[in-house]
């Protein structure tokens, strides 16, 4: 159910954030903060608090609250495990392969994601979910200069797919895509399947804030 009134969105691109909105990525987030804390020889906090790391890290926030010890080599530990362990430790979001089938006949479909990986790795992840195939075109933080909120990532897709701007549409589970969405120009899409309740979401005020993604289809149209 839509938590803000039913719309349609005309769209002829649709850019999807990967970790909260195609895959479940929590247990490799607190996988890699677990083994991070060990090897540093810290002891770990509650771990309930495992994902505010990668909430924070997301908005550039500062965690040296939860980290003791050196933060930067607590981080070098923590972003190499996540980065290595997401193709086991992460899960499609329940029927996301049927939304994105959906959706792949409404509009072209890009996946951006901020992991610093290369694509191929991405690619990959996907391959073991069967979802490679309804994307397009692929951008990691590898290829860009400025991370989301900057503009940069969905300034790149929009260009591979061919498509204007204003017939884009971005969805994510992070403040950070509602952000990258306004200043790119894009329509923007929020799903609560992520690290971000609804209250930080739609104080963002993106044009739909969704439970997940398969509800999506509902909401769009193809441009015309």
């Amino acid at each position: 159910m839509a938590r803000i009134d039913k719309m349609k969105l005309k769209a002829k691109g649709i850019m999807l954030d990967l970790d909260g909105t195609i895959v479940d990525s929590r247990e490799a987030y607190k996988e890699a903060a677990r083994i991070a804390f060990l090897t540093l020889g810290q002891k770990a906090p509650n771990p309930q608090t495992f994902l505010e790391i990668p909430r924070r890290l997301e908005q550039s926030k500062p965690v040296a609250d939860i980290i003791s010890g050196n933060v930067t080599n607590f981080l070098d530990v923590y972003l190499k495990t996540f980065y290595s362990i997401t193709n086991k430790k992460t899960k499609p979001l329940p029927n996301v392969q049927v939304a994105l089938r959906n959706l792949s006949q409404q509009a072209k479909l890009a996946l951006i994601t901020m992991r610093f990986v290369p694509k191929l790795q991405i690619i990959r992840e996907l391959e073991q979910f069967s979802l490679e195939s309804y994307f397009k075109y692929i951008v990691t933080a590898l290829e860009i200069h400025k991370p989301k909120p900057s503009p940069e990532a969905l300034i790149k897709i929009v260009r591979a797919l061919d498509v204007d701007i204003c017939d884009c549409v971005i969805v994510g589970d992070s403040v950070i895509d509602v952000r990258a969405g306004k200043a790119a120009g894009t329509k923007t899409v929020a799903v609560l399947s992520g690290l971000f309740s609804y209250d930080e979401l739609s104080s963002e005020q993106p044009d739909l804030i969704l439970d997940n993604v398969t509800k999506l289809p509902d909401y769009v149209d193809s441009a015309s």
